[in-house]
């Protein structure tokens, strides 16, 4: 039964994840999708890089919307037996979908927005101070997808430790996860082609 409630959890974050934000929020403005825009990733930075602070905060509130629905719905409806765990899938399904969305032929964006939301919920300390050093990494170094792999890989101990080998291990998933979309930004940031969010002064 408790592994049935894991896979329910688990669509359903799949489901919720796969609205995909920037893609609303780019047609409604541009009539074109968000794959025409910038770098062409469905995600925040791209929109505020492209139609400004206002879009791009939008689709940060719906990213962040659509994660925290699901995990309260999974928590309190679909599988309140499985108490805390059912965060756990909940936000993994929500990455999954966002980044393999299944409105948009598999394709989706890199999930930094909705990372960040999940482990905020499910380690609610440590997410946050994950997200916070996620962020002091950016403001370093100034590049994102350093920032972005981060957030996750710092969670993966305090899971293992907090709640066990089954959360450390979902939550190591998702950190690959992670790094398998920021991929080709690492490789261009040690190749030094990789543009900066902006310049850190030296």
């Amino acid at each position: 039964m408790e592994i049935t409630l894991r896979i329910f959890c688990l669509a359903a974050g799949i489901l919720f994840g796969s609205f995909l934000t920037a893609e609303y929020v780019a047609r409604r403005l541009t009539g074109r999708t968000a794959r025409d825009l910038g770098s062409g990733n469905p995600g925040m930075a791209n929109i505020m890089a492209t139609l400004g602070k206002g879009p791009g905060f939008a689709v940060l509130a719906g990213d962040a919307a659509k994660t925290v629905l699901v995990c309260a719905l999974c928590r309190f409806a679909i599988a309140p037996q499985l108490g805390h765990t059912a965060l756990l899938y909940a936000g993994t399904g929500a990455i999954l979908g966002h980044n393999y969305s299944l409105f948009h032929k598999g394709c989706g964006g890199k999930g930094v927005a909705v990372t960040c939301t999940w482990l905020i919920l499910y380690l609610p300390v440590t997410g946050a101070l994950c997200c916070l050093a996620g962020g002091f990494a950016v403001l370093v170094w100034g590049y994102l997808p350093l920032g972005a792999v981060l957030i996750p890989a710092l969670a993966v101990p305090v899971a293992f430790v907090q709640y066990g080998a089954e959360s450390g291990i979902v939550t190591l998933l998702a950190a690959a996860m992670m790094l398998w979309r920021h991929r080709n930004g690492l490789r261009r940031i040690f190749s030094g082609e990789e543009k900066r969010f902006f310049r850190p002064k030296s």
